[in-house]
C-alpha cells in the first residue's frame, strides 16, 4: 500500500489540512468565568430573557445545563399557575358571562365578573328580543292548524305542545266511550300538530 496515494488520502478520517474545531477563527470565547476556550454551544439565559443565550464550550455547557432551573425564584403557586396557563399558550382568557355584546353588535368587556347571573340576564334579553322580532305571515294550512288546536297564531312551541297533549287527552276514544265524532276530531288534531312540526312551528 502506498501511503502517499491520492486514494489513501481520501479515506483518512481526518485530513492533515483540516483544523480542529477548537481552532476555528471568529468564534466567541466561552463565557464561563476563567475559561478561554471557544464557545460553540448556546445556553438560554433564563426566564425573562427569552431569545437571549450564553455561549459556552462543551464542558461548561454541560455543567450549566445540569444546574439550570427555569423556575428558580418562583413560588410553588406561581409555578402551578405558569404550567396551567401553558396549556393554552399563555393567551388571555375570560370567564363565561364576563363578556357582553352591546346593542350595535360590538363586543365589549364587562367591568365586573358576572358569572352565571350575567349569563342569565343576557339570555333574558335575547328572549325578549326574539319576541319583538316580526314573525312571518302564516300560510293558510298553518292558520288552519292553529285553529284546530284552538291556539292563537303567536303561540310558542311550548304552548303548542302543551295544548296538543291536553286535546289528545280530551278527545281520546278511551275518554269518550268510543264516540266516532271524537275520533274524527282527534285525527284532525294529530294532522294539525304533525304539520306544524313539519314546518318547524312546533
Amino acid at each position: 500500500m502506498n501511503p502517499d496515494s491520492k486514494y489513501f488520502d481520501m479515506i483518512r478520517i481526518k485530513r492533515p489540512s483540516e483544523k480542529k474545531k477548537d481552532e476555528q477563527p471568529g468564534l466567541p470565547n466561552c463565557q464561563w468565568k476563567g475559561c478561554d476556550k471557544p464557545g460553540h454551544h448556546k445556553a438560554p439565559k433564563g426566564r425573562g430573557h427569552d431569545g437571549e443565550f450564553f455561549v459556552f464550550c462543551a464542558i461548561h455547557v454541560r455543567q450549566y445545563n445540569a444546574s439550570y432551573n427555569y423556575f428558580e425564584g418562583m413560588s410553588d403557586q406561581d409555578v402551578a399557575q405558569f404550567q396551567q396557563s401553558a396549556a393554552y399558550g399563555h393567551r388571555p382568557t375570560w370567564k363565561l358571562g364576563e363578556n357582553a355584546w352591546s346593542g350595535d353588535g360590538r363586543k365589549k368587556r364587562s367591568s365586573k365578573a358576572g358569572g352565571a347571573q350575567d349569563f342569565q340576564a343576557w339570555r333574558a334579553r335575547q328572549a325578549a328580543a326574539d319576541k319583538r322580532r316580526p314573525q312571518r305571515r302564516l300560510k293558510p294550512l298553518e292558520k288552519r292548524s292553529f285553529m284546530v288546536l284552538e291556539l292563537k297564531e303567536t303561540a310558542t312551541k311550548d304552548d303548542i305542545k302543551a295544548q296538543f297533549k291536553a286535546l289528545v287527552k280530551r278527545h281520546h276514544p278511551d275518554a269518550n266511550g268510543g264516540d266516532r265524532g271524537s275520533e274524527e276530531k282527534l285525527r284532525e288534531i294529530l294532522q294539525a300538530y304533525n304539520y306544524l312540526k313539519q314546518v318547524g312551528l312546533a
